[in-house]
């Protein structure tokens, strides 16, 4: 039971939405599922950007990252347990604001989400290109995508099950090179033992810490993937929020971990702060100083399947849910909606999701700035969500009538550190980025004014965004809400 006297199946009824996703997943999976999301090992594949961006303070550039996303957690936590629904963001700005507001939020997050599954095939091409330099870029975008697409058309449980395999591959060679890179730190390889990649002397600035949590963030993304699956949660709403903070948690201490070794291994920083790393292959240099070839080959091999199938997968599941919560209010297509009886997946999002995936990382791998084109701007989106996000926590709490879900620091304290921190770090992002995003939110905007002009203005299931809140005793006609809500 939720604080406000019904469970999420409850809460969700009286949204005007009918349960049709399987709730199978337990905590345990939930957290697979943010691990696997943020991988593991993530600052395998970026960890030159994020030391060239942060002059050298890569761990510390983790550490602020961590706390931020610590923080915005707590707002998806406290909108989890006030809007059970499937839609994320989405949900939330649309009900805690106005149903515009959430057609904005979704179009908004959909830049992360819609990018995010091509940007981790692109990533994991070139990884698979740097070990096994035979095959072209293009061929495993491909399959990377068609292997993602068979395994999600499955259901969430096949997903799950492959989740966990993956997740224990990645721990397992972060532990390999753990060990080597301290052994070889030890021996006098690298610089050695310093607190430099935390803090370096002359270097320090929070517009340089700022840029690097900008660039960083991308190994975050994920958390917030886990409140689209509300309504496919045992334990569904409290559990989402658990999962999320103790997913984060857990790999941001990985992080900061393996950037710090990472950090110490790096033989010339100066010239990587200068040069940057084009090929990716920083992270992979440092495995070689710390114990030869065969760790450079072994964790860009883990980079490229992490990145390419355990998290294109989770990517893909994330998405289609979005689509599937944004259709069935009618916002997007409503061929988006339609769930599989037998497998309790929305189908035609996998598919459309699969599709633009293929799309974007096939026109991406034929620039030499794809990567850190889509990077930037699968950032930038998140960024403005996680604003959102903090904004649908105060809003919610200025409406009238509205039942507690949490105490007033989580409700008003956390949420405003939240804004502020990430405002600071979206000032401190990559120009083009903030340029083609706005355009994206522009785009965003033009629509909506169409939708406004032709009498479609945005609305959530049950006509208005707050008669779960505003009619506890659920006196509305549901029957008359959703005949004029058609109308």
């Amino acid at each position: 039971m939720t604080a406000v006297g019904l469970d999420d199946v409850g809460r969700l009824r009286r949204f005007g939405y009918t349960p049709e996703l399987q709730r199978s997943l337990s905590f345990g999976d939930l957290l697979v599922y943010g691990l696997i999301y943020m991988v593991a090992i993530a600052p395998f594949g970026i960890f030159g950007s994020v030391f060239q961006a942060s002059a050298g303070m890569v761990a510390l550039a983790y550490v602020v990252g961590m706390v931020a996303m610590m923080v915005t957690a707590s707002a998806y936590g406290v909108m989890t347990r006030a809007y059970p629904t499937a839609g994320s963001v989405y949900a939330y700005a649309g009900r805690a604001i106005a149903p515009s507001a959430g057609f904005l939020a979704g179009w908004t997050v959909l830049l992360d989400y819609i990018l995010v599954p091509g940007l981790l095939s692109l990533v994991a091409a070139a990884s698979m290109t740097a070990v096994g330099p035979g095959v072209p870029l293009w061929v495993w975008v491909a399959v990377f995508v068609v292997v993602n697409v068979v395994f999600n058309l499955r259901g969430i449980k096949t997903t799950r099950l492959v989740n966990k395999v993956f997740l224990i591959g990645q721990l397992a060679v972060l532990a390999v090179y753990l060990v080597a890179g301290l052994l070889a730190l030890a021996s006098g390889a690298g610089r050695g033992f310093s607190w430099e990649p935390f803090y370096t002397s002359g270097q320090f600035q929070i517009g340089v810490v700022a840029a690097a949590v900008s660039v960083g963030m991308l190994s975050f993304l994920g958390f917030d993937a886990l409140s689209t699956l509300a309504e496919d949660a045992k334990g569904g709403a409290r559990q989402v929020g658990r999962a999320q903070i103790a997913a984060l948690g857990l790999t941001g201490v990985l992080f900061i971990a393996q950037t710090f070794v990472a950090g110490l291994l790096v033989e010339d920083p100066g010239k990587l702060i200068a040069d940057g790393d084009p090929a990716g292959t920083a992270f992979y240099d440092t495995a070689r100083v710390a114990a030869g070839p065969w760790l450079a080959t072994l964790t860009a091999l883990a980079t490229a399947l992490s990145w390419g199938l355990a998290n294109n997968m989770v990517a893909q599941v994330a998405t289609s849910r979005l689509l599937y919560a944004m259709a069935r209010d009618r916002q997007l297509p409503a061929f988006l909606a339609k769930v599989s009886t037998r497998r309790s997946v929305p189908t035609n999002g996998i598919l459309l999701t699969a599709a633009v995936s293929l799309a974007l990382g096939l026109c991406m791998a034929a620039r030499d700035d794809g990567i850190s084109l889509m990077a930037s701007l699968v950032n930038f989106g998140a960024i403005l969500s996680f604003i959102v996000v903090n904004l649908s926590v105060l809003a919610r709490n200025l409406r009238p009538g509205q039942e507690k879900v949490a105490g007033w620091f989580r409700s008003w304290v956390l949420p405003l550190a939240g804004i502020a921190i990430l405002v600071v770090v979206i000032v401190n992002a990559n120009v083009l980025a903030q340029r083609l995003g706005f355009v994206w939110l522009g785009g965003g905007l033009l629509i909506l004014a169409v939708m406004a002009a032709s009498g479609r203005r945005p609305r959530l299931a049950g006509l208005t965004d707050t008669i779960a809140e505003d009619d506890p005793a659920n006196t509305v006609d549901r029957a008359a809400t959703r005949a004029a809500h058609r109308a």
